[in-house]
């Protein structure tokens, strides 16, 4: 069996590196802190149709798999781009019923994000900062409606972080529990590609500068410590991009291995990120503590993103319960 991307997958990854590299940069994000835009925005993902990855063609959207998406967002972390396509990935399953809204998704005419508890005050939730139409769950029902977003002081800005308490509300569907578990795990496997993207640039940002910085007459990079540290970031991300392609395979291959790949994938990844930034920091030595270098832009997305759709203990006590109920069958 061949668990490698196929080529079109392949192009797919390399017209979106191309494309994420033209309209977004770690110095985009640091803008953002500073109150710039998020690049590339929303408008330029629907232009380009990565909003629409995996909305229906019916719906206007290209039809494509969770893993063709997946190796798209990647790239889209490697430059610390926003919004999250965790974001529209989310959103795709929970109008699959809606295919008026699903357009709007994919055309991004609407901009849409997911709120994570109640309706009435919720957390702070992933792209809710400059969003029009919010999507929540209710009583088990998935509700649609307009709100007023909080937003608070970014830590990442480049994630669109605000509280929303809805002003409107509109029912989609009842008991729709099952549907927003699913489209959470979706969003997840999304989310930890992008984190994937993340760590790889951090690792390869730490191995340019080892092979270039002298101490002591010699390159950094030639001390084992040194190598030790890049070695172990490196490994780590080899393991989270197997486990990440598995999880995108999952959801529209083997959809039963979703729930335990999509928390095996988001338990790693924010182990992976937050090792990968934190060697590229130490690597740098003390530029890498400044606010000019790009080396606190990644350890902030990994502080972030630990905390967003669950954090750690939640997604690894999820695969220990979903492991041990395979194993007893």
């Amino acid at each position: 069996m061949n668990f490698d991307l196929g080529p079109d997958q392949r192009d797919a990854a390399a017209g979106a590196r191309d494309f994420y590299r033209g309209s977004a940069s770690p110095s985009a994000a640091r803008a953002a802190l500073e109150g710039g835009d998020v690049a590339p925005g929303r408008k330029a993902l629907a232009d380009i149709g990565f909003l629409g990855i995996t909305v229906p063609e019916s719906a206007g959207g290209a039809g494509g798999s969770l893993l063709d998406l997946a190796v798209v967002a990647e790239q889209g972390g490697a430059v610390l781009a926003g919004p999250s396509l965790a974001t529209a990935a989310r959103a795709a399953v929970l109008l699959a019923e809606a295919p008026d809204l699903a357009a709007r998704l994919a055309d991004g005419s609407a901009a849409f994000a997911v709120l994570d508890g109640p309706v009435t005050g919720s957390s702070p939730s992933m792209d809710a900062a400059g969003a029009t139409l919010f999507l929540g769950l209710d009583d088990g029902a998935l509700v649609l409606g307009e709100g007023g977003a909080t937003p608070g002081r970014p830590l990442d800005a480049t994630r669109g972080l605000a509280s929303v308490r809805l002003t409107s509300r509109r029912v989609l569907a009842d008991d729709a529990a099952q549907l927003w578990a699913r489209a959470q795990q979706v969003a997840t496997v999304v989310l930890a590609a992008e984190d994937l993207g993340a760590a790889d640039a951090a690792v390869r940002m730490a191995v340019g500068y080892a092979q270039q910085r002298e101490a002591f007459g010699r390159r950094i990079g030639s001390y084992q410590a040194v190598k030790h540290m890049l070695v172990d970031a490196w490994v780590g991300v080899d393991q989270l991009r197997s486990l990440v392609w598995w999880a995108a395979w999952a959801a529209d291959a083997a959809p039963d291995e979703l729930p335990l790949a999509a928390s095996a994938a988001k338990a790693l990844a924010a182990e992976v990120l937050e090792r990968a930034a934190e060697t590229c920091i130490q690597v740098h030595g003390g530029i890498g503590f400044t606010w000019e270098h790009d080396a606190h832009l990644y350890w902030r997305r990994a502080k972030v993103d630990r905390l967003l759709l669950g954090d750690a203990a939640e997604h690894l006590d999820a695969v220990a319960r979903l492991a041990v109920a395979g194993a007893l069958g």
